[in-house]
């Protein structure tokens, strides 16, 4: 009996009795004094946190991040100091429009959040398995979402939704044709690339700044299922791509990716014909090569899901000394969305909880709020400056300043001039970069999809997500609209009024 573990309550007293009620009497009414009651049925009520609004379903594990090559020339970041140097890791897969209990092989983008825990702080890459995204500007993300989610009216997934804002928002017309190809639907996480999506800058020992995008490779080999077999997995394993994950990391098959970078210089962005920091475009690999920068390995299968995926919290905004931002309107707005939805989820403190927590030195004078766990300071001061602590602000980690190309402050249409040629990328996507066999299905998954369209609208919906099919290739456009069955010369009477 001396070497087991006494029974608690959570401020440490021992108890008895974990599963007899205090009564009245074997059959009579409860005592308000069994406290124990109380703090299992309470606790047991709040066990669900706040799931996230998107990505909500997901999975995790640690790993490590290994240099391979040189690129100081572009970053001063600690972790990219030297070919050999590990720095530790967590990432975290998702879906992005599923609620926690969805399917793992829904058609849905994947999320591929990497938090690097460096000495310089911890440093999140947020991004999807998409280099690309639906939107441009953060004001339609929201509106956005609300259409991969339930109908207010329904409570049901709604293609029409979907496709009445895709049609109405051609710049989702890029995300919409990858999403509709077998990519939309990956074979588990191991089997797919993974982007920061979004343009980010570096910033080298001599403050110079560059322009940079993430890429990461899988080294398993791209796979990915047919929508039928998606939809078979999905009626006999709900949780497919999680239990790939863990069986591959528990018989030490560790996924491994790997990373490499875009680079862009000032002078470049400023020549391109398109806007460099727009999430709907990709930057061409013929003028922006990709380099090699490094290995990611998952190699640990969290102890504990809830603890260390579930409370997991990632955020664009956490960068670290050597890499920082960009114009791009989509992380601009992620900046400040991310940190803040995490606080209403996880609380003020999000970062003290141990998977999100810097492994390193952290000094501030942030104090109290709910769930400080930390000592909350202590008796140190929490005001700056003052005369008590040795605390500095390091001059040597100042960014150098940023050369804006405007001084207007308006509401620029996210599709004015150089920025409104959303067919361009789509028709080389359908021509250069998917084969015969990607094509033919990318067309019978779009007419699966919008065959679901419903409503006096239906025809409306249809034949103006048929314009830009036609836009942006007239294969791809009659291929959709002879699979719907639709009128060819009402839908070229559109186009030519559109």
């Amino acid at each position: 009996m001396n070497n087991q573990k006494k029974l608690t309550t959570a401020s440490g007293k021992p108890y008895a009795e974990n599963e007899n009620s205090q009564s009245v009497g074997a059959r009579g009414p409860l005592l308000l004094q069994d406290f124990i009651l109380h703090e299992k049925m309470a606790h047991f009520n709040r066990e669900r946190i706040p799931e996230r609004v998107v990505h909500a379903k997901g999975s995790g594990a640690f790993g490590t991040f290994t240099v391979t090559h040189d690129i100081t020339r572009y970053t001063k970041a600690k972790l990219f100091s030297k070919i050999g140097k590990e720095t530790k890791l967590f990432l975290r897969f998702s879906t992005v429009g599923g609620e926690k209990g969805s399917a793992d092989t829904e058609r849905d983008p994947r999320g591929f959040a990497i938090k690097f825990y460096t000495e310089d702080g911890n440093w999140d890459l947020v991004g999807n398995n998409t280099p690309i995204f639906f939107v441009k500007d953060p004001k339609k993300f929201s509106d956005f979402i609300h259409t991969q989610k339930r109908d207010p009216r329904t409570n049901m997934k709604s293609p029409t939704m979907m496709w009445d804002f895709w049609s109405l928002n051609p710049e989702s017309l890029h995300q919409v044709m990858i999403l509709m190809t077998d990519r939309g639907t990956p074979y588990g996480y191991r089997h797919m690339d993974g982007f920061g999506s979004h343009t980010f800058s570096m910033i080298n020992a001599d403050n110079e700044r560059v322009w940079v995008k993430f890429h990461f490779k899988t080294q398993q080999g791209i796979k990915n299922f047919t929508d039928r077999e998606a939809a078979e997995m999905k009626s006999r394993d709900l949780d497919f791509a999680q239990r790939d994950l863990i069986e591959a990391i528990d018989s030490r098959n560790f996924p491994k990716w790997d990373m490499k970078i875009q680079v862009m210089t000032q002078e470049q962005a400023a020549e391109l014909p398109f806007n460099p920091f727009d999430l709907t475009k990709v930057w061409p690999h013929a003028e922006f090569p990709l380099i090699d920068v490094g290995v990611l390995e998952l190699n640990q299968v969290p102890k504990n899901y809830f603890a260390q995926v579930e409370q997991s919290a990632f955020a664009p905004a956490h960068v670290v000394d050597g890499i920082g931002y960009s114009p791009d309107k989509m992380l601009q707005g992620r900046i400040l969305s991310y940190p803040d939805a995490h606080r209403y989820r996880l609380g003020v403190n999000y970062e003290q909880i141990p998977v999100n927590r810097c492994p390193y030195m952290v000094n501030n004078y942030e104090r109290d709020g709910a769930m400080r766990i930390d000592g909350n300071g202590e008796d140190s001061p929490n005001y700056f400056p003052n005369s008590f602590d040795d605390i500095v602000a390091d001059q040597s980690y100042k960014e150098p300043a940023w050369e804006l190309d405007s001084y207007v402050a308006d509401w620029h249409d996210r599709n004015g001039a150089g920025d409104n040629d959303h067919y361009s990328q789509p028709g080389l996507l359908y021509t250069k970069v998917l084969n015969d066999y990607d094509r033919h299905n990318l067309v019978s998954n779009i007419v699966g999809a919008m065959s679901g369209i419903e409503g006096p609208k239906r025809d409306e919906i249809i034949n103006r997500q048929l314009c830009h099919f036609f836009r942006a290739n007239p294969e791809l456009g009659m291929g959709v609209a002879r699979g719907l069955k639709v009128d060819l010369e009402t839908v070229m009477g559109h186009l030519r009024h559109s």
